[in-house]
Parts: structure tokens; C-alpha cells; sequence
């Protein structure tokens, strides 16, 4: 008698076992699921612009230099999908120590006329002098009231050791910013930062790029402009071009503008 109370006792054991680790299996996979479709509900299809857009974000724009060739400023700024608009605009200046790109004036111009508000950045080459690139960039852009602050744009090394990199970043960002009485903006990717920036170039607000995830960059320290798609269209521009998010509300994004 006693080994069969034992053994009916196992059994009961083993029921409440078995049933609470399928009732756990159960919870996990719902919760999964439910979390899958809230990070899925996050990027919505915006036709006009034939790319998925980050939801949640008041403030979009693009990134355009001569690669999108003759744009029509009007177009860019008119057009409208849903409650989405094209409100700021980052543009190629220069590139190394001499380069302009040939679309700059133009596009400086236009953007501005057709009400975008623009920025302009640098394409940063880390085997040239940062005094020299800086240089170039300060001769070639006139920044006003109402632009974006200026933008270094980084994303290779070149075989440049990392602490050369970082002393002639550094002195770019000195020297513009002395010039414009604004703190430059760092654009890069979300790898080359992370392996080669980081917390030494914290006090800098952050354009980072980070693609094909439906989710925002996870960067610990936070971010000011999101590059999430170079896919998107836009009325105005024959090519494919970039789309970014702008961090903060419309306040914040004043508060950001040179003023």
C-alpha cells in the first residue's frame, strides 16, 4: 500500500510539473509574439515614400549630395503621405581637403528657398589633416540662421591607426566649431562607432546609421538623427536617397538650429 500512495504521489508531481512548464512554454510564446508585433506595429508603409518609416518620430529628412544629380527643391518640399513630410535636408559640402561637391551651391541654395531647413557635412578622409579638411569646409559653407549645425561625416578608417583617427576628428570638430560658434554634429555607422568612437566623442549630438532593423539604434549614450533606409523615394529626385528621423520634438529641434 504504501508504494502505491509513492508512486500515485509521483504521478500527481509529475501532472503539476508537466502542466506548469506548459503553461510557462504557453506565456513565453504569447509574450513573444505580442512583442513581435508591437516591434513590428513600430515601422508603418508610407507609399508616396516606397519605404517602410520608423513610427512615433514628428520630424523626417533626407540626405542627399551630387549622387541624386538636379533636384526640385518645390517637389521635395510639397510633398505629403499621411502626416509625414520632408522637413530638413543634410547636403554634401566637401570631402577631404579640396573636394566640393559640384550639386553644393545649388543645392544649398534651393533647399532653402523651397523652406527645408538644411545642413551641410563633410566627408572626412582620416588619412588627410584635420586642420586642412576643416579648412576646406569653412571656405566652401556659409552657414545662417536657421541651419542645422555643420556635420562630420566618418566611416573608415583607411588603415589609419585609431588614435591618429581620433586626434584629426577631433581637431575638425575644434576648428568648425570655433568658426561657426556651434557644436558640429558626428555622422557614422552604427559598427564604426561602436568599435572606434564611443564615449569620447559623447558631448557631440549623434547622426547614426543603422539599417534594416525595426527598432531604433540602441545607442547607450543617444542619439539626435536616425539614417534608418537609403531606399526611400521623393518627388524632385530621380534616385533612390537616404531617410532620417530627427530624436526629439519640434522644440528640441529648434533648440538644435543655429540661432
Amino acid at each position: 500500500m504504501a508504494k502505491r500512495s509513492r508512486k500515485k504521489n509521483n504521478n500527481r508531481i509529475f501532472i503539476i510539473v508537466s502542466a506548469i512548464v506548459t503553461a510557462l512554454g504557453l506565456y513565453i510564446y504569447v509574450a513573444y509574439k505580442h512583442n513581435q508585433k508591437k516591434e513590428e506595429a513600430r515601422f508603418a508603409l508610407y507609399p508616396d515614400f516606397a519605404i517602410q518609416l520608423p513610427l512615433g518620430f514628428k520630424i523626417h529628412g533626407i540626405d542627399v549630395s551630387n549622387y541624386q544629380g538636379n533636384i526640385y527643391w518645390p517637389a521635395v518640399a510639397a510633398v505629403h503621405d499621411q502626416d509625414i513630410n520632408i522637413r530638413f535636408a543634410f547636403i554634401k559640402a566637401t570631402e577631404g581637403l579640396i573636394s566640393v561637391d559640384k550639386q553644393f551651391a545649388n543645392n544649398w541654395q534651393h533647399a532653402k528657398d523651397a523652406n527645408v531647413t538644411r545642413g551641410a557635412y563633410h566627408f572626412f578622409l582620416a588619412t588627410k589633416s584635420g586642420r586642412l579638411q576643416a579648412q576646406n569646409f569653412i571656405k566652401t559653407v556659409k552657414i545662417e540662421l536657421g541651419d542645422l549645425p555643420p556635420v562630420l561625416d566618418i566611416e573608415e578608417l583607411y588603415g589609419v591607426n585609431v588614435d591618429s583617427m581620433r586626434h584629426r576628428i577631433l581637431l575638425w570638430l575644434q576648428i568648425v566649431e570655433q568658426a561657426y560658434h556651434i557644436k558640429p554634429i558626428i555622422y557614422t555607422n552604427i559598427s564604426f562607432y561602436n568599435n572606434f568612437l564611443g564615449d569620447d566623442f559623447d558631448d557631440y549630438p549623434l547622426w547614426v546609421a543603422h539599417y534594416f532593423v525595426q527598432k531604433d539604434p540602441g545607442i547607450k549614450n543617444g542619439w539626435s538623427f536616425w539614417q534608418h533606409n537609403a531606399a526611400g523615394r521623393v518627388n524632385g529626385i530621380k534616385t533612390r536617397v537616404d531617410f532620417n528621423v530627427f530624436s526629439g520634438d519640434t522644440t528640441s529641434f529648434q533648440n538644435l538650429l543655429v540661432h
